[in-house]
């Protein structure tokens, strides 16, 4: 489509760095990944999810949408499936099949008259799928639902515990993570693994644990991607709770300090 990526270029410009800053620590959105070759959609799309608390960045097809996953901390992904090509599932089963992104929700968006997409799409994995068009508290919705987030407006913490260690807090029900007092958000992998390190804090996990705790049991995850994960936990820790310290124990895996005192 001419001129598809100045438009989606200039729409992400406006939204790409959209964080408050509390103390120096920077609370980011939640941020979905926007599978689509339609401009429109996606600014429609991403107007909804930025009203709604979001943010987004835009995808024109499989390998951007890769390539966007190792460099950004996506939480989901809405795949737009057109009338005319059936690339949504192909792009749905390699987006479940890489260890990457194999744990994010993948969220159809079906056109008009490409219903008999749904079978395939099934088979590809997909989470969830709509006709369109959709209502957008729907779609709202149903990502909440399925990155367990508070609805709007919500502070997340009338039912349900909280793990804690040390100043780290987190609601597991509500997926949401403090340090300090100050919210931490971190993709579903990084939420999982820190999840399993604050049940035991002090308890060494091997990799092969971690991996059993974080990614679904039919996506092979090498120990490199274990460390990378990790790696991003320890930076959104490291200033919104400086005292909670992943600790590296030498080929046996990982743990969390308890803190003195």
């Amino acid at each position: 489509m001419p001129g598809l990526e100045d438009i989606l270029r200039r729409a992400h410009s406006t939204e790409a760095v959209e964080a408050d800053s509390v103390l120096g620590v920077a609370l980011k959105k939640p941020l979905v990944l926007i599978c689509s070759q339609d401009a429109e959609l996606y600014l429609f799309l991403s107007h909804i999810l930025g009203v709604d608390g979001f943010t987004s960045e835009p995808a024109g097809g499989l390998e951007e949408a890769l390539a966007l996953a190792d460099e950004r901390e996506l939480q989901a992904v809405v795949l737009d499936c057109g009338p005319t090509k059936a690339t949504g599932s192909t792009i749905c089963a390699r987006l479940k099949g890489e260890p990457r992104t194999g744990g994010l929700p993948v969220i159809a968006l079906i056109a008009p008259g490409a219903e008999n997409q749904h079978l395939d799409l099934l088979k590809a994995g997909i989470d969830e799928s709509f006709v369109r068009p959709i209502a957008p508290a729907k779609l709202l919705d149903c990502l909440r639902t399925r990155l367990a987030l508070p609805k709007p407006g919500s502070n997340g913490i009338e039912n349900g515990s909280w793990l804690c260690c040390g100043s780290l807090e987190m609601k597991v029900d509500a997926h949401r993570v403090r340090g300090n007092g100050h919210d931490i958000h971190l993709g579903p992998i990084e939420f999982n693994l820190l999840r399993h390190l604050l049940e035991a804090p002090g308890k060494v996990f091997s990799r092969d644990e971690l991996i059993g705790a974080a990614w679904p049991d039919n996506i092979h995850i090498g120990a490199r991607t274990v460390d990378v994960h990790i790696s991003r936990i320890r930076k959104a820790l490291k200033t919104a709770s400086p005292g909670s310290v992943i600790r590296t124990v030498r080929s046996a895996g990982y743990s969390l300090e308890v803190p003195d005192g």
